[in-house]
């Protein structure tokens, strides 16, 4: 299963600023970003709802290099947030959530996060 959001997530250094600029300021970016993603994913993955463990692949398309992989790949909390909003995760934690991993590219006319999830194996 695979999904697309459009545009740049914000990033950590774009999360933490707006945690000092306001004490409400983060929470309402965390909000406003999470309900973005839930639409895409209600959009492009209607009515999925996942049981079994899963493993998920961040593609992170940026414009530029101006920001570091790691400040980008932070907005995967909002992308595992709204997975669970949406109703395709029960919770994303260690049961749920086996593991995760990045790639990053550079696409300056379409910047954009392919989020592709697989379910896997239950281990005991």
């Amino acid at each position: 299963m695979r999904f697309e959001i459009p545009g740049t997530l914000p990033g950590l250094n774009e999360y933490i600023n707006a945690e000092r600029s306001n004490k409400y300021q983060a929470a309402k970016l965390k909000r406003q970003t999470e309900e973005t993603i839930v639409m895409c994913i209600w959009e492009q993955m209607p009515g999925v709802n996942i049981a079994e463990p899963v493993r998920i692949e961040y593609y992170w398309y940026e414009p530029n290099k101006r920001r570091d992989k790691d400040n980008i790949a932070f907005a995967k909390k909002f992308v595992q947030d709204a997975l669970v909003k949406a109703g395709v995760l029960a919770n994303d934690g260690w049961q749920e959530i086996v593991s995760f991993a990045d790639r990053f590219g550079i696409d300056k006319d379409n910047p954009r996060v392919e989020v592709t999830i697989e379910t896997v194996e239950r281990r005991q």
